[in-house]
């Protein structure tokens, strides 16, 4: 696992130059962001360690395999260890893969793992963790989640974004990186999230797949400007159709 330290409080830890998880600094220890994949856990504890901090919370962006992979593994390692996601994807994780009456029934995209780990603390958004406040950035999953640090403004975004080849909003398909607009369940909802969390106007954007950003805005804009003419060319094509 690869460990790139940004600004004063932020370290990505990747696995396989694709899969991010982070660590944020704070005064009484470390928040880790995400877990990874299965097999993750000694080299997030071997980075802790090296910082020379415990982990305090375990916070899930939401409840895909490759954010939740290593949460059952390092909660065994860290009993008390705080451990948040939003209510939302909570149910994801205890195997509840139904969708509410109110949400729309497009089926489920991108793998889901049971875990037996209980969250200690259902997020929501405006609430803070630390330095972290969540934001509330649904579409890629339905309870997708989002946190700022308000230090010094980063973006810990989760899939709402990726940065592969460039910023791509999590709908967005590309080739040479086709799996995470793949696994987004509602790519409107996934858009409009993008938008909102542009409009937060980060320092630095750091996302479950590919590079940390720096002074992200304009790329995220770009980012958004282009899903929204691809969303638009399917409609249009949609209506063409009838």
């Amino acid at each position: 696992m690869r460990n790139t330290t940004h600004g004063d409080h932020l370290v990505q830890l990747t696995r396989y130059w694709m899969f991010n998880c982070f660590l944020v600094r704070e005064d009484d220890g470390l928040t880790l962001v995400d877990t990874g994949l299965g097999g993750s856990a000694p080299a997030i504890l071997d980075a802790a360690r090296a910082l020379g901090a415990p982990i305090r919370r375990i916070l899930i962006t939401h409840a895909h395999v490759d954010h939740v992979g290593s949460l059952d593994a390092l909660h065994a390692q860290l009993p008390d260890a705080e451990v948040g996601i939003s209510a939302r994807d909570a149910r994801f994780l205890a195997g509840d893969r139904s969708l509410d009456p109110d949400e729309p029934a497009i089926p489920l995209a991108g793998g889901y793992q049971t875990c037996t780990t209980t969250p200690t603390r259902l997020l929501a958004a405006g609430e803070r963790i630390g330095s972290l406040e969540v934001v509330a950035s649904p579409g890629h999953t339905p309870g997708h989640l989002a946190f700022l640090d308000t230090r010094d403004g980063t973006l810990i975004a989760g899939d709402a974004f990726s940065a592969f080849g460039g910023v791509l909003t999590g709908g967005a398909f590309r080739l040479w990186f086709p799996f995470q607009a793949m696994a987004t369940w509602h790519k409107r909802l996934s858009l409009q999230s993008a938008e909102a969390l542009a409009a937060l106007k980060p320092s630095r954007l750091a996302v479950g797949h590919g590079r940390v950003v720096d002074n992200p805005v304009p790329a995220m804009q770009r980012a958004i400007a282009e899903a929204r003419r691809r969303l638009g060319s399917r409609d249009h094509a949609a209506q063409k159709a009838y």
